[in-house]
């Protein structure tokens, strides 16, 4: 069955195509069907089944004789260190850790709070928790005290499982201190922290409160898998809200499972025992879903990298351990190959290594531009595939089913919905618009399994964000179009299409252009406030390594390919270069802030910003073009 036969089966007939999806995963007992949706516009799935999203992740595995395969691969090059953990090992691991857990008071449906860098122990300690349906939220390591302890007091964690430290090239984050800090902030406090102490940094224990990783699993009963009902949060992960308040997207556990399962042949075309990588952070929902989880589920080996694209050593590191661990399908961010890009931008380095294993790469996390697109086709050698879809939804809402059958890729297109997506594109009243005409994409519901149902005690806050826009509809907050082969165009979020004069523009197709100019590794484009137009668009150009033209001549060339090929209308008059962007530490540039930069407005500091010292240079850069005023 090809690709459209199953799309549109999982359309007509969803209540038949996905139990029988679910019949791939372990059930204690099998749902009486599949979608509950009394509460409509509220839907969940499998909500009666019993299950247990460890056991599915890691024992049936090892009972089915697969023990010995590696399931982990630690690959640490700023500690210089590689390991592999077995099916087998995590098991008994993952057990004691959740036997600890129980020993202290941990049940089903108490809520742990996970603050830890890229080691196995980040997944050892959200595996225990599902282990023993207790509901885990991880935070991303690093976070500053006060976001950690604003996390705190919405999920009201009774343990916090922490590392003594985290490491970044050339330095330790002390994560201790932020833990301390961050419990005294907070109104909730938890009852007991377990501390996983690093050699390169060993904290300070609070007496009677903290307890050491290994002390506290000696000598405990390993625990046994609880069943857990269908609907059963599996976790908790907070995403930045636009109020500032963060919002706890809740995924349900069967669903999850399910989806997670699907998604790793049909869309990723690995095979149970084959390495799989997700270059990203056990902090950010591809490390749920695809560092975690989605890979063990299905019974792969899964890498849990401790580095940089670039300067761990060097921007030859992606290609060492794709060579080294022999990864079949890669997944990352398109922020980090125009890093390597920028270091090595005739990918001189991967000819030391030979990837020849590898059957594709993934990007998704930022619009995949197609310049970057191109330059990995031609230095990698294989396809390459943008998919998009968020946090919120946990796996692909648009992508290239590359495991059923690869369909032709159009660069700068994610493809074509996913089984259960009913994407439309709408007009601001709701209705749907013709093929190419840009609108607001929205899915139809109910929305399949694994995407959120609700927010963590905040439904009225829910159905705000996402369902009262285009009633019937969730709204995904990105603008977009079909073409008239129903492939999928993401343009930007629905605040980066701006308004010139009258005219929708999309700030996408702009950096589109400025990033095929030869000397430009990076781009973004902001719409800054104008009393005549509404808003002008504002480029930033940051430049491939090595090139030492006039700033002044290649911001003047931009300016002039973008009048060019989007025409006057664009209304393109500055570009600025720029050393960096500022982003987020999952690599999203933070346009909105440069937004008020640009327009001299107030910001609240994101919590999630890689550097902030980055915002100074971006308002001086500003300033020189006569903005970032007040």
């Amino acid at each position: 069955m090809g690709y459209k036969e199953i799309y549109q089966r999982s359309l007509t007939d969803p209540e038949g195509f996905w139990l029988e999806q679910a019949e791939a995963i372990d059930w204690t007992r099998k749902p009486s069907k599949a979608l509950f949706d009394d509460n409509a516009p509220l839907c969940e799935w499998f909500a009666d089944g019993l299950l247990n999203a460890c056991w599915n992740a890691v024992d049936r595995h090892v009972e089915a004789g697969r023990g010995a395969q590696a399931a982990i691969i630690h690959d640490s090059p700023v500690t210089g260190t590689r390991h592999r953990i077995s099916y087998a090992q995590l098991r008994s691991r993952v057990a004691r850790l959740a036997g600890a857990l129980r020993a202290k008071g941990v049940e089903k449906g108490d809520r742990v709070i996970i603050y830890m860098p890229m080691v196995p122990e980040a997944l050892e300690a959200m595996l225990a928790c599902a282990r023993i349906g207790a509901i885990h939220s991880v935070v991303f390591g690093g976070f500053a005290a006060h976001e950690l302890a604003v996390r705190i007091d919405d999920c009201a964690p009774k343990c916090i499982i922490a590392a003594s430290c985290g490491i970044e090239p050339g330095r330790v984050v002390h994560y201790k201190p932020l833990l301390d800090g961050a419990i005294e902030q907070a109104a909730h406090k938890p009852e007991f922290c377990i501390i996983f102490q690093r050699e390169e940094e060993v904290a300070k224990l609070v007496a009677g409160r903290d307890f050491d990783w290994h002390a506290v699993q000696y000598g405990v009963e390993p625990a046994e898998c609880v069943p857990v009902e269908g609907n059963h949060p599996a976790y908790i992960l907070y995403t930045s809200g636009t109020t500032g308040a963060p919002k706890g997207v809740v995924r349900p556990t069967a669903g999850h499972l399910v989806a997670l399962y699907w998604t790793m042949k049909n869309i990723y075309d690995v095979n149970p025992g084959e390495v799989f990588w997700a270059a990203s952070d056990v902090g950010w929902v591809v490390g749920h879903s695809y560092i975690c989880y989605g890979p063990l589920v299905h019974g792969n080996t899964t890498v849990v990298f401790e580095g940089k694209p670039v300067g761990t050593p060097d921007a030859g590191t992606f290609w060492r351990v794709i060579a080294e661990h022999k990864v079949r399908s890669f997944f990352t961010a398109p922020t980090a190959l125009r890093a390597i890009k920028r270091d090595d931008p005739a990918g001189e380095l991967i000819r030391n290594h030979d990837i020849s294993g590898l059957r594709a790469l993934y990007l998704a996390g930022e619009r995949a531009d197609p310049d970057t697109i191109e330059w990995a086709q031609k230095v990698m050698g294989v396809p390459v595939y943008d998919h998009w879809w968020q946090t919120e939804t946990g796996w692909t809402i648009a992508g290239n089913p590359a495991g059923i059958e690869a369909l032709p890729v159009k660069i700068g297109s994610p493809t074509v919905a996913m089984p259960g997506y009913d994407v439309r594109i709408l007009d601001e009243g709701g209705r749907e618009v013709a093929p190419g005409t840009l609108g607001a994409i929205a899915i139809r519901l109910p929305l399949p399994p694994g995407t959120l149902p609700t927010l963590w005690n905040a439904e009225e806050r829910y159905r705000k964000s996402y369902l009262t826009t285009f009633p019937g509809h969730y709204e995904t907050g990105d603008a977009g179009m079909k073409d008239e082969d129903g492939y999928l165009w993401i343009m930007a979020r629905t605040d980066d299409v701006i308004n010139v004069a009258g005219h929708r523009l999309s700030t996408g197709a702009m950096e589109e252009v400025l990033a095929s100019h030869p000397d430009v590794a990076e781009c973004a484009v902001i719409g800054a406030a104008d009393t005549l137009k509404g808003q002008v668009p504002v480029g930033f150009l940051c430049l491939t390594k090595g090139v030492n033209r006039p700033h002044a001549d290649i911001a003047r060339e931009c300016v002039e390919m973008v009048r060019d090929q989007i025409g006057p209308v664009a209304a393109f008059k500055l570009a600025v270069v720029v050393d960096r962007l500022p982003k987020t530490r999952s690599g999203k540039i933070l346009r909105a802030i440069m937004v008020r930069i640009a327009n001299g407005q107030e910001f609240k500091m994101p919590a999630t910003i890689d550097d902030p010292a980055i915002l100074d240079e971006i308002r001086e850069a500003l300033q020189g073009i006569g903005l970032a005023k007040g």
